[in-house]
């Protein structure tokens, strides 16, 4: 009987084999993502993500946007933004009559409904949604975006397949509390992946004492960075001048070691628009 780890690499050679043949592709090319515009629904911009947050930006001296990894992540994809302004105030009813929501600006068609009950807000997004052979879509809200009273619900959606649209949705908090959403607001952020990545995967644990040269640049990390600490307090110091340590953003390991590969700042294409090619010409 095969090993867990050898089936399930040869059901990923399957599923992988299997969406390749299911549509045209070539491995050599970028992979894509095209929004299918849906007639007859509101449009709904389609953006690279931005780097900054309102509480980021709000932090004393910004000190939040010192973070490279919350900047890395709050880029990690595509926005879907906002058509309509309006107010909705769940009751606590579980039924989707539970929801009242108000218009406040943008015309009909409205795409916010309470389809599922239990104080969740639908879109309807205006798009049909294809990826490459091979590659899902994260359908989740935009990363780290806080919003009081309301939370973003997630999916996973076989995008390189399925003909069907998707909606958006997120959940009222509180009975009782109005939430408002405006115009060019994000409410959706999609993230490609590539399908059975996260299963290849295989995580361990092991001490730090495993790997000894590992071991001995963590501690020359840790030193450091506990002298910059207690040097902060110091009037005058250097690290109080410099006010914040960028090793990290600038790629840099102890001993100006440098990494291999480094991002700071991330280059999403935008979205070329093809509506008014002829059907089934080339691109």
């Amino acid at each position: 009987m095969p090993s867990p780890g050898k089936r399930h690499d040869r059901e990923l050679e399957r599923a992988d084999a299997g969406a390749a043949t299911a549509f045209d592709g070539d491995e050599r090319d970028p992979p894509t993502l095209i929004a299918y515009e849906i007639a007859e629904t509101p449009r709904m911009p389609l953006v690279p993500a931005s780097s900054s947050r309102f509480w980021m930006d709000a932090t004393p001296k910004k000190f939040a946007n010192r973070c490279l990894p919350l900047l890395i992540a709050n880029q990690s994809g595509w926005f879907i933004l906002n058509s309509h302004e309006f107010r909705a105030t769940w009751n606590g009813r579980v039924d989707n009559s539970g929801v009242r929501i108000e218009y406040l600006k943008g015309s009909e068609p409205h795409p916010v409904s309470c389809h599922f009950g239990q104080g969740i807000l639908t879109w309807t997004l205006p798009y049909l949604f294809r990826t490459s052979p091979g590659y899902n879509l994260l359908v989740r809200g935009p990363s780290n975006m806080l919003k009081a009273g309301v939370c973003p619900l997630e999916g996973v959606v076989e995008t390189d397949w399925s003909v069907a649209s998707f909606t958006m949705n997120w959940k009222l908090l509180q009975a009782n509390v109005p939430v408002t959403f405006l115009v060019g607001e994000p409410i959706c952020m999609l993230v490609p992946q590539r399908r059975g990545e996260l299963e290849a995967f295989r995580p361990e644990t092991r001490t730090l004492d495993a790997d000894s040269e590992m071991a001995r640049q963590h501690e020359h990390w840790a030193q450091g960075r506990a002298r910059f600490l207690t040097d902060l307090t110091t009037a005058g110091s250097v690290a109080q001048r410099r006010g914040w340590e960028k090793d990290y953003f600038q790629g840099r390991a102890p001993g100006d070691a440098r990494a291999r590969e480094h991002q700071v700042k991330l280059e999403l294409a935008e979205f070329v628009d093809r509506r008014h090619r002829k059907p089934d010409a080339p691109a």
